[in-house]
């Protein structure tokens, strides 16, 4: 706390360092270091120290390879996503090459509007099977009773004709992807509190 013999008192983590510790009993059988160890004398051999620098600088190399191995494999990863992610759409473009040659020919025919049109709904089937064979379906709408996870409701309408929350029309066509939602079909639903 205060001075002792003109020096301040030195603490250290709870101890004070300016006073001996007291004597050893001598029944006591303090352990010692023993002399011959490098160890507890800091002295290391010549030949133990070679072998120490050996075994670190080798260490070090394995450690550099295994860090150069691993950037190497992110970045061969990266490239690998990058370029599944460039040519992912190709095996969904590829169905829908006949379907383009189709409008081509059919720009090309001079035909009444009646030919025409046929030609223009067997191309509408054409692109339909295509799209449906990489997984996309049109989502039920007319007739179905209304779904808010599928169908968006632009109108109410009173009616009773129909049953409450039954769709009366299809404005836009909705699709999914296999299972995921890619547009909600847009709706007018019955709205028939009687029934």
């Amino acid at each position: 706390m205060g001075k002792s013999n003109g020096k301040p008192e030195t603490k250290t983590a709870g101890f004070d360092l300016d006073h001996e510790l007291p004597p050893a009993d001598a029944d006591e059988n303090p352990v010692a270091a023993p002399a011959e160890s490098a160890v507890g004398t800091g002295e290391v051999s010549s030949t133990e120290l070679q072998k120490l620098k050996v075994e670190r600088d080798t260490l070090l190399d394995r450690l550099a390879r295994v860090q150069a191995e691993f950037e190497n494999a992110r970045r061969r990863a990266a490239k690998e996503q990058q370029e599944f992610r460039d040519y992912a759409a190709a095996d969904a473009i590829k169905p829908l090459l006949p379907v383009l040659d189709s409008f081509e020919r059919a720009l090309q025919v001079k035909s009444d509007p009646g030919d025409f049109r046929s030609g223009v709904e067997l191309i509408y089937k054409q692109l339909q099977d295509a799209l449906s064979k990489i997984g996309l379906g049109a989502i039920p709408a007319k007739g179905e009773p209304f779904d808010p996870r599928y169908h968006e409701a632009i109108e109410m309408v009173d009616t009773r004709d129909a049953a409450d929350h039954e769709v009366l029309e299809e404005l836009q066509r909705g699709y999914k992807f296999k299972d995921r939602l890619l547009r909600p079909a847009m709706v007018k639903v019955a709205k028939n509190p009687g029934k």
